[in-house]
């Protein structure tokens, strides 16, 4: 929260107001609504597009040149030294507000937006800070629910570029572009003021750069394998460095974990004193039904049932990243198991309007295209799983372009007994897989007859269009493509979005 409170009478008018509430809980509310009335009502959270003023977009390409320079995120020297240094020069801004922390392998963006959404409707103002991007850097950053301006953006970077370059400078190598976002995102959050940072890790958790707040609730969703080079090969070697973001009297909100996860988790709870919430014993996912445009909820938050909950996302894998983000933000709001609930109203409000772009998102129609961001295997079955309930396909065409650093196998398997055919690809990226590669793999696990190959996206896209639309206009038929962030965000622009 800001440390400048409204000082105006309608405070105490608010505080009066919310006799019914907890009194800590109306101070909080309260203390944020005339920032909130400043900044305006929340902005619909759109992917932006590229800059329409020509000086501002040379202005933001020469930024993002300057951060293609360094290190990329999945080159890294595991240490919070850099990142630290940087925010002592910067006056560590990162302790200006309280933090939600969000670690895990699958479901932290999502996770994410429906715990800031959730804050946003309690009218406190919210920073998010969240990777990677689907199409524009100015997503990783956003401010009252939406990515911050361009102009904005390139204002930040050259802000702290002074800083940067001093930290440079004393350090063995240089700030990483993961790490020099991160400051800036701090740097902006404190700059707005806002009321509270939700902020996902970038890789791991203790030694990645976010790690250098003190969030008062932390959040571990679903774990599984992937960046096991860096993180380890089981889950609970994995565990080991997400539980790293458990910081001394906070909350953990762990979601569902395998087995030998969740004891690494609970153990290093017990070391720090941390109060644990888990799902499926203290919160969880009551029931849920299809319903037209995403599900219908009851969830079981820790101080009671919220029924009647409309998330316009689709799967299972979103009704229980909904029952996190409800766990985190009670808990960050303090409620606990005393049978007192946030507001069901604004609880509903909330969650009716999350959005997450690139996950399982319906881009067009006749025949209808799904981008799905899933680029391991549990992500890619939550995927197949949820796409198979909430549509229906009666024949479905993938359209995939992965990582070379990833398990590509895995991932394919996770589709095969959804996908009718599958057009490999690949994206832009310096990390995609060759085409061919890909295809190699992909034959070993459809079969040659089921698998075509068109290196350029654009070209796979109008194939795979093509084939779901030979099934004819009325058969039901749907393309989903998948596999890498980067080609979502690259199919996403090919079909008109941002």
């Amino acid at each position: 929260m800001s440390e400048q409170p409204p000082s105006s009478d309608d405070f105490d008018e608010i505080v009066e107001a919310e006799t019914d509430r907890d009194p800590d809980l109306a101070v909080i509310e309260a203390g944020s609504r005339t920032l909130r009335a400043q900044a305006g009502p929340p902005q619909a959270d759109t992917v932006p597009a590229r800059p329409a003023d020509p000086e501002v977009d040379q202005a933001l390409r020469e930024v993002e040149q300057e951060l293609a320079t360094r290190w990329g995120e999945t080159k890294l020297e595991p240490s919070v030294a850099r990142i630290a240094a940087l925010m002592d020069v910067l006056g560590e801004p990162q302790r200006s507000y309280p933090s939600i922390h969000i670690t895990g392998t699958n479901g932290k963006t999502s996770t994410a937006r429906m715990i800031e959404a959730l804050l946003a409707a309690f009218d406190l103002r919210t920073g998010r800070y969240t990777s990677p991007h689907v199409q524009s850097i100015t997503e990783r950053i956003s401010l009252d629910g939406a990515p911050i301006s361009h102009e904005r953006f390139v204002e930040t970077y050259r802000d702290v570029k002074p800083y940067v370059e001093m930290v440079d400078a004393q350090q063995d190598y240089r700030l990483s572009f993961f790490e020099v976002l991160t400051g800036m995102a701090y740097a902006a959050f404190a700059d707005a003021p806002v009321d509270v940072a939700v902020v996902e890790v970038g890789m791991g958790g203790s030694w990645d750069a976010t790690n250098v707040i003190d969030g008062s609730v932390a959040v571990v969703t679903p774990i599984s394998l992937d960046h096991t080079d860096r993180l380890g090969s089981t889950p609970a070697e994995i565990a080991g460095e997400k539980a790293g973001i458990i910081k001394e009297g906070a909350t953990v909100v762990l979601a569902q974990q395998p087995v030998d996860a969740a004891q690494v988790l609970l153990k290093k709870a017990v070391e720090v004193d941390a109060t644990v919430a888990r799902e499926g014993l203290e919160f969880g996912v009551v029931s849920r039904e299809v319903a037209v445009g995403g599900q219908l909820l009851t969830l079981r938050g820790l101080g009671g049932e919220y029924e009647e909950i409309f998330l316009p996302l689709y799967g299972a894998h979103q009704a229980h990243n909904a029952a996190v983000a409800l766990a985190a933000v009670e808990a960050f709001f303090g409620v606990s198991a005393q049978g007192r609930t946030l507001d069901v109203e604004t609880v509903r409000r909330a969650f009716a309007a999350v959005a997450s772009p690139g996950r399982l998102e319906v881009v067009r129609r006749s025949p209808t295209v799904v981008l799905d961001a899933a680029h391991n295997p549990a992500g890619a079955q939550a995927t197949a799983e949820g796409i198979s309930e909430a549509f229906g396909f009666s024949r479905l065409i993938g359209v995939v372009g992965t990582s070379a650093d990833k398990d590509v196998r895995g991932l394919l398997e996770a589709f095969e007994p959804i996908f009718a055919e599958v057009v490999v690809t690949q994206n832009s990226s310096h990390r995609a897989m060759d085409a061919d590669e890909l295809a190699a793999i992909a034959v070993e696990v459809f079969g040659d007859e089921r698998v075509v190959v068109e290196p350029r996206l654009d070209d796979a896209l109008e194939e795979a269009i093509t084939l779901a639309e030979e099934e004819s206009e009325f058969a039901g038929a749907g393309v989903l493509v998948t596999g890498s962030v980067i080609t979502v965000g690259e199919a996403r622009l090919l079909l008109g979005k941002g």
